[in-house]
């Protein structure tokens, strides 16, 4: 057995004490009196079936998500240097102490957000729900928190509460709102999870009762009463499940379903519960389809929160594609924004989207919305014989053209037209009762040639993004 050194024992006796004195480093921080807000609409009532609880997320295909606190002050920028990775992880990455991030919030002012303008944004790129960050691990509320000041209505000049404009911004615009909370890791608290440089060993705070009682006294509080006071909550999106055993677990499932029962949970909370979908790992959209229902997080451009250095934006076409692909394999694209410190998501940014909600008010309502999978999976590609540095078999995708599909109809979307026009069609038994351009009606000729049926697609297209075709079929699903 090894002897303990001096400085794990100090670090121990440290702990201990802060324990004794208690959970939350805030106490500086001043309560300010609840803002004047519009009441919002009750939470839905409980659904009949897992079946009807999914459907509004099963339908939907498209949100946005929204990474925003303190960390989109400095914006990838510490001490005059740049720190690598994520932005919202600069507290992390950079070691900036507990109580030099907190100044952060004294100078958090975003005079310029406005929630009805990026809930305008949203719906006019093609999303039907928003999700934002709550609580990420920094452990700073985004929302006027009354079990912690460490919040943006009570520690900032700011004083006002950024879930509650959102929510009713969301309802007025008809879209679904839901918000993110990092339940395990919390650098700002003594049990938190994640910041060891301040606060010692995090298998220490488990073992210790200290993240027992972050639990307790900070996490499951704030989801409760995030439940309770904004509105019909669609989804909360919990995020790295570290120590998070079933029991933890449970508590956070009961807050949520005790006051929202239609409200969904993502699979992040725990890997020792059954969420009501599985999360996907950032960016990454599966190979082939899936047989369950899944959600892709994804960025905009490398990073979640705001960084000034980064302004590789994904192209129109590439959301276009990657949201066809997510949905011809049975999922959801959640795409991520991160807003500056004044509160404004880069223009850039946004004019991207906006491309890409044209080409969706254009094809959305057949090609996406409430669209099923693809019944082939060819399209996809497949493995080939090589390997990667981890031993894994390297997949060769194919990007020519996707599937989705609504009863008695195959919306075939193209992303590379031969010269020549000619696209072969997979195989399936159905007779093809009718086939046309998705918006114009314009019919598209198909023959057979050596027993395989061709469609014959103008190259000049409707639409340069992609170019979506219908094939109506006898019957309501692909027979092969």
């Amino acid at each position: 057995m090894k002897v303990k050194s001096f400085f794990a024992l100090s670090l121990s006796l440290s702990l201990a004490a802060i324990l004794v004195n208690g959970c939350c480093t805030n106490e500086k921080h001043i309560k300010h009196s609840p803002p004047q807000m519009t009441q919002l609409p009750p939470p839905l009532p409980a659904p009949a079936s897992e079946e009807e609880k999914m459907a509004w997320f099963k339908d939907a295909k498209f949100g946005l998500f929204i990474h925003w606190g303190l960390y989109s002050i400095p914006a990838g920028e510490w001490q005059g240097k740049r720190v690598p990775g994520i932005g919202e992880w600069i507290m992390h990455n950079g070691l900036i102490p507990v109580k030099t991030y907190e100044q952060f919030a004294t100078q958090f002012n975003p005079v310029d957000f406005d929630a009805d303008k990026i809930a305008q944004m949203a719906q006019d790129s093609g999303m039907k729900y928003i999700v934002i960050t709550s609580k990420h691990h920094d452990g700073f509320a985004m929302y006027h928190s009354t079990n912690s000041t460490y919040n943006v209505y009570d520690a900032t000049p700011f004083h006002r509460d950024v879930l509650h404009e959102l929510a009713e911004a969301c309802a007025r615009h008809g879209l679904k709102f839901g918000f993110y909370y990092s339940q395990s890791q919390d650098w700002h608290e003594p049990g938190g999870m994640g910041n060891t440089n301040d606060f010692g060993s995090d298998d220490l705070k488990d073992s210790s009762g200290a993240y027992d009682r972050y639990l307790r006294d900070k996490a499951i509080p704030q989801v409760d009463e995030l439940m309770k006071h904004y509105g019909p909550i669609c989804l909360v999106w919990f995020d790295t499940p570290r120590v998070m055993t079933k029991e933890r677990a449970q508590q956070f499932v009961d807050a949520v379903q005790k006051n929202q029962p239609a409200c969904l949970i993502d699979g992040r909370l725990s890997t020792n519960i059954v969420s009501d979908y599985v999360s996907t790992g950032d960016n990454a959209i599966p190979s082939l389809g899936a047989t369950n229902y899944f959600e892709v997080p994804a960025t905009v451009n490398h990073t979640w929160g705001f960084r000034k250095d980064d302004t590789d934006w994904k192209s129109p076409g590439e959301i276009v594609f990657k949201l066809v692909d997510i949905t011809s394999k049975g999922g959801n694209y959640l795409l991520n924004v991160g807003p500056t410190s004044k509160g404004v998501i880069p223009a850039e940014c946004v004019s991207n989207l906006l491309s890409a909600g044209r080409w969706l008010k254009m094809y959305g309502n057949d090609v996406i919305y409430g669209a099923g999978p693809s019944p082939f999976g060819e399209e996809f590609g497949e493995y080939g014989s090589a390997k990667d540095h981890t031993g894994k078999k390297v997949f060769l995708a194919r990007n020519d053209w996707r599937c989705t599909t609504k009863p008695g109809k195959l919306y075939f979307t193209l992303f590379s037209i031969p010269r020549d026009g000619l696209i072969d069609l997979p195989e399936f038994k159905n007779e093809i009762t009718k086939a046309y351009v998705v918006g114009t009606q314009a019919p598209v000729e198909i023959s057979v040639t050596n027993n395989i049926r061709v469609a014959h697609v103008k190259r000049d297209g409707p639409n340069a993004i992609a170019y979506p075709i219908c094939l109506e079929i006898s019957g309501d699903k692909v027979e092969k």
